[in-house]
């Protein structure tokens, strides 16, 4: 694995150097740690989406199987959503502790709390932020309900990185 990450730090270190070099910036070796850890977190994020995904996709089988709400699709989906939605969590959780948010030698991290403000900051996030810029996109400006969930990705990922980052992992 460490292989995959010195080519990571390569590649993040060649894009974001030309990026900053045409906004006539330095771009110094904290920026470039700050970048690795974005791109990791962003690594992460896209592991869990498709991770999400098939948890849902799963339950919904399952439940549909064992007979759970089979007369009522939405409470099956509700179910289905809310399983994918605590074991993702789960699954960005270890992988943001273990990968992205490494602390130094001799400092330590209280798990169970971390996880918890993990599941408080997707929450937050994924659901409270999400839901509110859905409105405003398609109901106040009149985007496409199609177009608005990527532009909320613009919004709520830099936003969960930072609340993970500075608040759930207390990282600096």
């Amino acid at each position: 694995m460490n292989k995959a990450f010195d080519l990571l730090d390569i590649i993040v270190r060649k894009i974001f150097g030309l990026v900053f070099k045409i906004m006539h910036k330095e771009y110094t070796d904290g920026v470039h740690e700050a970048m690795l850890q974005f791109v990791k977190f962003g690594i992460v994020g896209v592991t869990n989406t498709f991770l999400a995904l098939a948890i849902n996709w799963i339950s919904l089988i399952v439940l549909e199987k064992m007979g759970v709400l089979v007369d009522n699709p939405s409470g099956q989906a509700s179910i289905a959503n809310v399983i994918a939605f605590l074991l993702s969590v789960l699954w960005s959780f270890y992988w943001n502790n273990k990968l992205v948010f490494v602390l130094e030698d001799g400092q330590q991290r209280n798990i169970l709390r971390t996880l918890l403000k993990t599941y408080v900051s997707y929450s937050f996030t994924g659901i409270f932020l999400n839901t509110l810029l859905l409105y405003l996109w398609i109901d106040v400006i009149g985007l496409s309900k199609f177009v608005a969930p990527l532009i909320n990705l613009l919004v709520s990922v830099p936003i969960n990185f930072l609340i993970n980052k500075f608040w759930a992992f207390k990282s600096k």
